[in-house]
């Protein structure tokens, strides 16, 4: 039953135009939006380190995720702890929503940062044109970036609050989220086609 989610997220994997498509839309459309609402942008930047029900929601995708990595991939002579790690897997869900409530949606945001820059990497895997690593750069940051979110979470915090002191600040990081984006789906559409 997980066997097709992990299929198309990992072997073959998501094609390199599709990902980039997929990304590039993401980020225009977010900074776009953040361009054209910063003082809206701001408001909900600033309540997200500590908004406990989208953390739950992001907290349970996350895990969700994780499921269907450890159950699909190949354990090798792991396989006799699939069932355990599994049950700790919920376990751990539901212990994470519970008990560490604390910068819980930072926690998940992280946590997801890491997850997505799998199939991200897995798109852009020996393709040919070398403007594949814009995606490459993106999902090694975003990576980084989750670390240091899941370990010191006030981190994001401070990172919101620097950003939206000045709404001039906050628009010229959406301008430049929105380039990049722009960027990535121009190569996706001309070059990205054959890979």
């Amino acid at each position: 039953m997980l066997a097709p989610i992990y299929e198309f997220l990992y072997r073959p994997g998501i094609p390199l135009q599709i990902m980039g498509i997929l990304v590039g839309l993401w980020l225009v459309v977010s900074h776009l939006f953040a361009l054209l609402k910063p003082e809206i942008t701001a408001d909900f930047l600033k309540k997200l380190p500590r908004h406990e029900r989208i953390g739950t929601v992001l907290c349970i995708i996350g895990f969700a995720w994780t499921f269907v990595v450890w159950r699909e991939m190949d354990l090798g002579e792991f396989y006799k702890l699939e069932m355990l790690v599994s049950i700790v897997l919920i376990a751990g869900c539901y212990g994470v929503i519970t008990y560490v409530k604390e910068f819980l949606a930072v926690r998940s945001i992280g946590f997801l940062l890491i997850l997505a820059a799998g199939p991200m990497l897995v798109s852009a895997f020996l393709k040919e044109p070398e403007s594949r690593l814009l995606l490459v750069g993106l999902a090694y940051a975003g990576a980084l970036v989750g670390m240091f979110w899941v370990g010191m979470p006030y981190l994001m915090r401070e990172q919101i609050a620097w950003v939206t002191a000045d709404l001039k600040r906050l628009k010229l990081g959406a301008m430049g989220g929105l380039a990049y984006g722009v960027l990535i789906l121009v190569f996706a559409l001309a070059q990205w086609g054959g890979a």
